[in-house]
Formats: C-alpha cells, structure tokens, sequence
C-alpha cells in the first residue's frame, strides 16, 4: 500500500542509497511482519529516554506497533525523569570544547552530562523518589515482589506525579507502555540511579532486595513470553544500539532451544539494528545480523538489516513510516 504520510513520502522518494535505502528496506520489513500478524520487540540501549525517543515511541505503543520491550534501568527511569523535570535539563551544543574543570562545575551544579545534555537528577529525583520509596515499602510490607518496572507503573498509574508533569504526557513512552500494561524486562537494573538508590537503602537496612525481583526472574518471565508468543509468523526484534538490552532478550531463544531443550523453538523473524559502532574483535554491538545466526538467535532466512547511523536521526524515522507520517 502506498505511504500517504508526508514523511513517509518523503523518504520513499530520498533515501535510496547506502544507509539511507537501509532504514526504507528496514522500515518495509518492520512493517510487512507486523502485517503478517508476527509481533515485535524493541530494545533501548544507550540514553534514548534522554533523546527524547518517548515522542515517537509512545505512539507505536499505543498503535500496538509494539508488544514488548528490552531497555536498561537508565532508560526506564529517564523518561520519568523527562516528564517531571524538563523545564530543568539543560543543553550544552559545544559540549566536544568542555574542559576537565567545566565538567566538574556542571557537577557541582547537580548536572550529569549525557553527549550534549545535561539531567538535572537531583531536581528529578526530588519529585520521584519520596513515591517510589512509598511503593517499594508498601509492597515489602505487604509481603509483596514486583519488578523494577512494575514499580513504575504502580508511580505513574498511581497519578501521584500528574502535578508535575513539565511535558505533554503523550509523549512519555513508559506511561503509554503503563497504560497498556506492555511487558518489559530490564536487564542489569541495578546500574541506574534508581537501582542505586534502591541499593543503598538495602546497604541501611531500610529495605530487603528480594523486593525488588531480580534479572534470572526476568529472564524467566521472558522466556514464558516467548514461548507463548513464539509462534505462526513468530517475535520480530528491532534493536537500538547494542549492549545488554539487546543481548540479554535476544539470548532468550537459543536459551530455550539449548538449554531448556525444547524442541521446535522458533527463532527471531525479523531483525533490525541501529548502531554506529563497527564490526571489530569481541563486539557485539557492532556484530552483523550473521554471526547470530551460529548462536542461534537468527534463523538462515530471517530478514536481517543493520542500518550504521544514528539512531536518534533513524529510529523516529522509521516509526515515522510505521505510523504513516
């Protein structure tokens, strides 16, 4: 069917070549597996909450464009932290003219610097972390366990934060992902300031980390999804960036077949990454779509496309066809 969006259009008519012609080609096949009836993951790597990915995202999620999806801690919370503290981040273009000393003011100042933004963490957290304290020490007093997303979905549903909202809610993409009750597996939580902060409360004695249900839960969860989910014209996975929000899911199948030895265990039906990062010794950020195939990730004919650019340039791009824009 032909694109009527202007977007859409547009890149049908430009990107016909080299990388460009890689996001068409990727967009097409995201696309024709959605149509097919087959069903999609997406991982978030990196600081694509920070990008402000929500502004695209949360409405592929709620097109149902999206069933489930794999993102560090860092991403979970940030676009929280986007939502109830924007007013307060601050942009830096000629971030690459910083010296040691103008970084070290910016902390002092309660900035974190992420490329050419700063977050204003401690202004975020102000509004976050009194409620999340809340939820987690109902929960253990209750005798109850969730996962690190669970709990932000208990935040955000809960309306507790609505007052401080500083963008439209429209575009947070956890909140469109709460209102759909989206699964999601967080894999290494504990390296967000979140995880720390819940980390440190179990260091005082002020929490137990069974609260908090932990990555093997995770896997395990992922893995019923899976195989529950894993059949006709199967899981689509399209992966932004690399590290452990890709690998981590995309583990999930030889694990099954492997290790759990299952039999018949479908394997990913689509597969796309954004990564800049370039094949070299060890990588897998960097691996091509090939090299999956002898860990039993990727099957010889699942359609596999690697588009080497930015993902912040090319992932709203590719929603933007998706969705007909």
């Amino acid at each position: 069917m032909r694109k009527t969006g202007a977007v859409s259009q547009f890149l049908e008519k430009n990107f016909l070549h080299f990388n460009s012609a890689s996001v068409v080609d990727a967009a097409k096949g995201y696309e024709a597996h959605l149509t097919d009836g087959g069903k999609m993951l997406i991982s978030l790597a990196g600081a694509m909450s920070t990008a402000e990915l929500g502004i695209s995202l949360a409405e592929m999620i709620r097109q149902g464009k999206v069933d489930i999806i794999s993102c560090t801690g860092a991403n979970l919370e940030e676009d929280v932290m986007n939502l109830v503290a924007h007013s307060h981040y601050k942009r830096i273009p000629q971030y690459r003219d910083l010296s040691p000393q103008d970084e070290w003011d910016l902390l002092q100042n309660k900035y974190n610097r992420v490329t050419d933004t700063c977050i204003p963490e401690e202004e975020a957290f102000r509004k976050i972390q009194g409620h999340i304290e809340s939820i987690w020490k109902n929960a253990e007093k209750k005798e109850e366990r969730y996962f690190p997303h669970e709990y932000m979905y208990q935040l955000l549903l809960s309306g507790v934060l609505e007052s401080e909202y500083e963008i439209d809610p429209k575009n947070s993409w956890l909140l469109a992902a709460a209102e759909r009750n989206l699964p999601i597996v967080v894999p290494g939580w504990e390296d967000s300031t979140m995880g720390n902060i819940f980390a440190s409360y179990v260091i005082k004695n002020k929490l137990k980390a069974s609260t908090v249900k932990s990555g093997i839960e995770y896997m395990v969860e992922l893995a019923h999804w899976y195989e529950a989910n894993a059949i006709a014209k199967g899981i689509g996975f399209f992966q932004i960036g690399g590290g452990i929000a890709g690998d981590f899911a995309m583990c999930v199948a030889p694990m099954l077949e492997q290790d759990m030895e299952m039999e018949h265990i479908m394997k990913w039906r689509y597969f796309c990454q954004i990564t800049d990062s370039t094949t070299s010794y060890g990588s897998y950020s960097g691996c091509i779509p090939n090299e999956k195939i002898t860990w039993g990730k990727l099957d010889v004919d699942t359609p596999s496309y690697v588009i080497e650019s930015d993902a912040t340039i090319v992932a709203p791009l590719i929603f933007a066809w998706i969705l007909n824009y």
